[in-house]
């Protein structure tokens, strides 16, 4: 049987952004698929009362050095994005939109890239829509989307459905039952994957 990992992920997560594209690098070489698991990472933070760590200065500092250097090693353009934090809300109902529209991998990249690579303002409309289009997405078809009472719904159970299973940051992976948080956890996920 083949093998899987869960990757549950937010586009406003850099370390979601570094782990998407060392994981298919991983998965492919195993041959292992990826199971997308798109959520919100403010619900998760606001169901456990929690914040994210750039929140604590010192903390912020030093992580977006650290992020660099795991750019660097893994060849994932990566630059600090000056409207960070950014509102991933629309985003994220976006992916359970790619999700249905059978694009979810090809939209994730080009979420991925548009905050971590070009700094774009992506919780600004004119830019997620500017931003689809350039990447041959049908915008208009997406912002419908992202306002459909179930899209809304489903992410939101999906964020719920996460905390449930104990995920309480991202990049978080299972394979199975075991989990994993951080990309920094990735080559814990490549030796289960090898197995």
């Amino acid at each position: 049987m083949r093998k899987s990992v869960e990757f549950f992920f937010d586009y406003g997560s850099p370390t979601s952004h570094l782990a998407f594209f060392e994981l298919r690098k991983i998965a492919r070489a195993a041959g292992a698929e990826i199971v997308w698991r798109p959520i919100l990472l403010g619900g998760v933070f606001k169901a456990i009362n929690s914040r994210s760590p750039v929140e604590v200065v010192p903390k912020g500092k030093w992580m977006m050095w650290d992020l660099a250097n795991y750019a660097a090693r893994y060849g994932v353009p990566f630059k600090l994005n000056p409207h960070f934090v950014i509102n991933t809300l629309p985003l994220m109902r976006g992916a359970i939109v790619a999700e249905r529209r059978g694009e979810l991998e090809r939209y994730s990249e080009a979420m991925f890239l548009a905050v971590w690579r070009d700094a774009l303002s992506m919780g600004d409309p004119a830019v997620i829509g500017e931003t689809l289009a350039r990447n041959g997405f049908d915008a208009r078809a997406y912002f419908a989307g992202t306002q459909e009472p179930a899209v809304k719904d489903d992410l939101k159970a999906r964020t719920d459905a996460a905390v449930a299973r104990g995920v309480f940051g991202l990049p978080t992976f299972f394979i199975g039952e075991k989990m994993w948080w951080g990309q920094d956890r990735l080559d814990w996920v490549k030796d289960a994957l090898r197995g």
